[in-house]
Protein backbone atom coordinates (compact mmCIF):
# COMPACT_ATOMS: atom_id res chain seq x y z
CA UNK A 1 0.00 0.00 0.00
CA UNK A 2 1.30 3.23 -1.23
CA UNK A 3 1.88 6.02 1.98
CA UNK A 4 0.17 8.93 2.06
CA UNK A 5 2.60 12.53 1.24
CA UNK A 6 1.46 15.74 2.75
CA UNK A 7 2.45 18.71 1.17
CA UNK A 8 3.88 21.00 3.83
CA UNK A 9 5.47 24.74 4.04
CA UNK A 10 7.98 23.47 7.21
CA UNK A 11 8.04 21.52 10.36
CA UNK A 12 9.63 23.58 13.80
CA UNK A 13 10.01 23.33 17.35
CA UNK A 14 8.80 26.56 18.88
CA UNK A 15 6.56 28.28 21.45
CA UNK A 16 3.14 28.59 20.92
CA UNK A 17 2.24 31.85 20.63
CA UNK A 18 -0.94 32.97 21.26
CA UNK A 19 -4.15 31.49 23.03
CA UNK A 20 -4.34 29.06 25.75
CA UNK A 21 -1.23 27.48 24.69
CA UNK A 22 0.43 30.62 24.82
CA UNK A 23 4.00 30.23 26.23
CA UNK A 24 3.75 26.42 25.97
CA UNK A 25 6.76 24.33 23.65
CA UNK A 26 5.28 22.75 20.47
CA UNK A 27 5.96 21.41 17.71
CA UNK A 28 4.84 23.15 14.75
CA UNK A 29 3.47 21.29 11.26
CA UNK A 30 2.61 24.03 9.09
CA UNK A 31 0.34 22.26 5.86
CA UNK A 32 1.05 24.01 2.08
CA UNK A 33 -2.25 25.69 0.87
CA UNK A 34 -5.34 27.54 1.89
CA UNK A 35 -9.15 27.47 0.69
CA UNK A 36 -9.12 31.53 1.77
CA UNK A 37 -7.15 34.25 0.92
CA UNK A 38 -7.34 36.97 3.76
CA UNK A 39 -5.93 40.10 2.63
CA UNK A 40 -4.14 40.59 5.87
CA UNK A 41 -2.35 36.84 5.89
CA UNK A 42 1.55 37.24 7.68
CA UNK A 43 1.83 33.42 7.11
CA UNK A 44 4.19 31.75 4.02
CA UNK A 45 2.25 28.63 3.79
CA UNK A 46 3.44 27.70 0.02
CA UNK A 47 4.42 24.23 -0.83
CA UNK A 48 8.33 23.40 0.19
CA UNK A 49 8.30 19.69 1.76
CA UNK A 50 6.21 16.75 0.56
CA UNK A 51 6.53 13.88 3.44
CA UNK A 52 5.15 11.34 4.54
CA UNK A 53 4.08 10.65 8.00
CA UNK A 54 7.09 8.53 8.80
CA UNK A 55 9.10 11.36 7.37
CA UNK A 56 7.65 14.11 9.29
CA UNK A 57 8.60 11.52 12.71
CA UNK A 58 11.87 11.23 12.17
CA UNK A 59 12.51 15.02 11.95
CA UNK A 60 10.08 15.83 15.37
CA UNK A 61 11.13 12.36 17.10
CA UNK A 62 14.49 14.73 18.36
CA UNK A 63 12.44 17.34 20.10
CA UNK A 64 11.33 17.36 23.89
CA UNK A 65 8.02 17.80 23.23
CA UNK A 66 4.93 15.74 22.65
CA UNK A 67 2.36 18.64 21.27
CA UNK A 68 1.83 18.46 17.95
CA UNK A 69 -0.12 21.80 16.11
CA UNK A 70 -1.26 21.32 12.97
CA UNK A 71 -1.71 24.35 10.87
CA UNK A 72 -1.45 26.13 8.11
CA UNK A 73 -2.59 27.46 5.63
CA UNK A 74 -5.50 25.07 6.05
CA UNK A 75 -4.73 21.31 7.46
CA UNK A 76 -8.53 19.96 7.45
CA UNK A 77 -7.99 20.27 3.41
CA UNK A 78 -5.02 17.07 3.18
CA UNK A 79 -6.67 15.21 6.75
CA UNK A 80 -8.74 12.84 4.98
CA UNK A 81 -11.33 10.78 7.20
CA UNK A 82 -12.27 7.46 7.82
CA UNK A 83 -15.79 6.40 7.80
CA UNK A 84 -15.68 7.18 11.63
CA UNK A 85 -14.67 10.69 11.10
CA UNK A 86 -10.84 10.23 12.41
CA UNK A 87 -7.74 10.56 11.06
CA UNK A 88 -4.84 8.16 9.96
CA UNK A 89 -2.35 11.22 10.36
CA UNK A 90 -3.85 12.30 13.84
CA UNK A 91 -4.02 8.58 15.11
CA UNK A 92 -0.28 8.05 13.71
CA UNK A 93 0.82 10.37 16.31
CA UNK A 94 -1.32 9.96 18.94
CA UNK A 95 -0.59 6.12 19.13
CA UNK A 96 3.35 7.65 19.05
CA UNK A 97 2.30 9.29 22.75
CA UNK A 98 1.92 13.26 21.28
CA UNK A 99 -1.19 15.00 21.33
CA UNK A 100 -2.19 16.69 18.43
CA UNK A 101 -3.99 19.86 18.00
CA UNK A 102 -5.16 21.99 15.42
CA UNK A 103 -5.79 25.38 13.88
CA UNK A 104 -8.33 25.74 11.48
CA UNK A 105 -10.39 28.54 9.73
CA UNK A 106 -13.23 25.92 10.22
CA UNK A 107 -14.62 25.73 6.89
CA UNK A 108 -13.70 21.92 6.53
CA UNK A 109 -15.07 18.98 8.86
CA UNK A 110 -12.42 17.91 11.07
CA UNK A 111 -11.18 14.88 12.55
CA UNK A 112 -12.79 13.12 15.96
CA UNK A 113 -9.45 12.08 17.13
CA UNK A 114 -8.16 15.72 17.45
CA UNK A 115 -6.67 16.53 21.30
CA UNK A 116 -7.39 20.18 20.96
CA UNK A 117 -9.19 22.39 18.39
CA UNK A 118 -8.80 26.16 17.71
CA UNK A 119 -11.10 27.38 15.54
CA UNK A 120 -10.10 30.98 14.06
CA UNK A 121 -12.90 32.02 11.82
CA UNK A 122 -12.85 34.19 8.86
CA UNK A 123 -15.57 33.41 5.95
CA UNK A 124 -18.39 30.81 6.15
CA UNK A 125 -17.41 28.30 8.83
CA UNK A 126 -18.78 25.63 9.88
CA UNK A 127 -16.96 24.02 12.75
CA UNK A 128 -18.84 26.01 15.58
CA UNK A 129 -17.76 24.42 18.52
CA UNK A 130 -14.19 23.35 19.62
CA UNK A 131 -11.89 24.37 22.52
CA UNK A 132 -11.26 27.77 21.35
CA UNK A 133 -12.28 29.88 19.12
CA UNK A 134 -9.43 32.78 18.09
CA UNK A 135 -10.98 35.46 16.37
CA UNK A 136 -8.80 38.65 14.69
CA UNK A 137 -10.21 41.75 15.71
CA UNK A 138 -11.26 43.76 11.92
CA UNK A 139 -13.71 45.91 14.16
CA UNK A 140 -16.31 43.08 12.83
CA UNK A 141 -19.77 43.12 14.89
CA UNK A 142 -19.06 40.12 17.24
CA UNK A 143 -22.74 39.31 18.08
CA UNK A 144 -21.92 37.02 14.67
CA UNK A 145 -20.10 34.33 17.23
CA UNK A 146 -22.79 34.62 19.99
CA UNK A 147 -23.89 30.87 18.38
CA UNK A 148 -20.38 29.30 18.95
CA UNK A 149 -19.44 26.60 21.50
CA UNK A 150 -15.98 26.95 22.80
CA UNK A 151 -14.26 27.18 26.14
CA UNK A 152 -12.21 29.96 25.31
CA UNK A 153 -12.77 32.90 23.31
CA UNK A 154 -10.02 34.79 22.02
CA UNK A 155 -9.87 38.34 20.80
CA UNK A 156 -6.38 38.78 18.97
CA UNK A 157 -5.14 42.63 17.02
CA UNK A 158 -4.63 42.04 13.42
CA UNK A 159 -1.35 42.56 12.62
CA UNK A 160 -0.44 44.42 9.25
CA UNK A 161 2.65 45.63 7.83
CA UNK A 162 2.20 49.01 9.31
CA UNK A 163 -0.53 49.23 12.06
CA UNK A 164 -1.12 46.74 14.63
CA UNK A 165 -4.99 46.92 16.00
CA UNK A 166 -4.18 46.90 19.55
CA UNK A 167 -6.19 49.44 21.55
CA UNK A 168 -9.10 48.59 19.27
CA UNK A 169 -9.01 44.97 20.72
CA UNK A 170 -8.41 46.04 23.96
CA UNK A 171 -11.38 48.31 23.61
CA UNK A 172 -13.71 45.94 22.56
CA UNK A 173 -12.11 43.16 25.17
CA UNK A 174 -12.97 45.46 28.04
CA UNK A 175 -16.59 46.12 26.64
CA UNK A 176 -17.51 42.49 26.47
CA UNK A 177 -16.04 39.92 29.09
CA UNK A 178 -16.65 37.09 27.25
CA UNK A 179 -13.36 37.54 25.60
CA UNK A 180 -9.65 37.39 26.25
CA UNK A 181 -7.52 39.30 24.65
CA UNK A 182 -4.73 37.16 22.90
CA UNK A 183 -1.23 38.67 21.43
CA UNK A 184 0.66 36.88 19.07
CA UNK A 185 4.25 37.07 21.37
CA UNK A 186 6.23 35.21 18.73
CA UNK A 187 5.82 38.37 16.88
CA UNK A 188 7.11 40.45 19.86
CA UNK A 189 9.52 38.04 20.60
CA UNK A 190 10.51 37.65 16.94
CA UNK A 191 10.76 34.07 16.88
CA UNK A 192 9.22 31.46 14.60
Amino acid sequence: MKENKYKLAEVFYSIQGEGFWAGHPAIFIRFAFCNLRCSWCDTDFSHKLTLTKDAIYEIIRHYPCKRIILTGGEPSLQLELDTEGNSDFVQYFKDRGYHVHIESNGTKKLPKNLDWITISPKEEWIIRSGDELKVVYLGQDLEQYNNANFKYYYLQPCYTKNYVNYQETIQRVKEDNKWILSIQMHKILKIK
